[in-house]
């Protein structure tokens, strides 16, 4: 069974959020056989920077809704969206 790998788009809800604080409870909530391979940082607007955690979890695994719906639940999370999908 392969993996699938999803960039993640995870807007904190003000500028003031601690990032990596915020990384830290990502890595905490995902579920069982999800990982963070990496993380990027952009800009958005207005000093708000967006997390966007690439996320490999097993393919037979009902796909990204189960990390998306961790991440939401997450202290800090504004929203959560899947930016790329792709099979590796």
């Amino acid at each position: 069974m392969g993996k699938v790998a999803a960039r993640m788009k995870v807007m904190p809800q003000s500028p003031e959020i601690d990032l990596d604080e915020l990384q830290e409870r990502l890595e905490e909530a995902l579920p069982e056989g999800a990982t963070i391979n990496r993380v990027d940082r952009e800009d958005v607007a207005f000093g708000l920077i967006a997390l966007f955690p690439t996320v490999l979890v097993p393919d037979g695994s009902g796909g990204t809704e189960a990390v998306e719906e961790a991440f939401a639940d997450v202290e800090g999370v504004e929203s959560v969206g899947v930016d790329q999908v792709g099979r590796i």
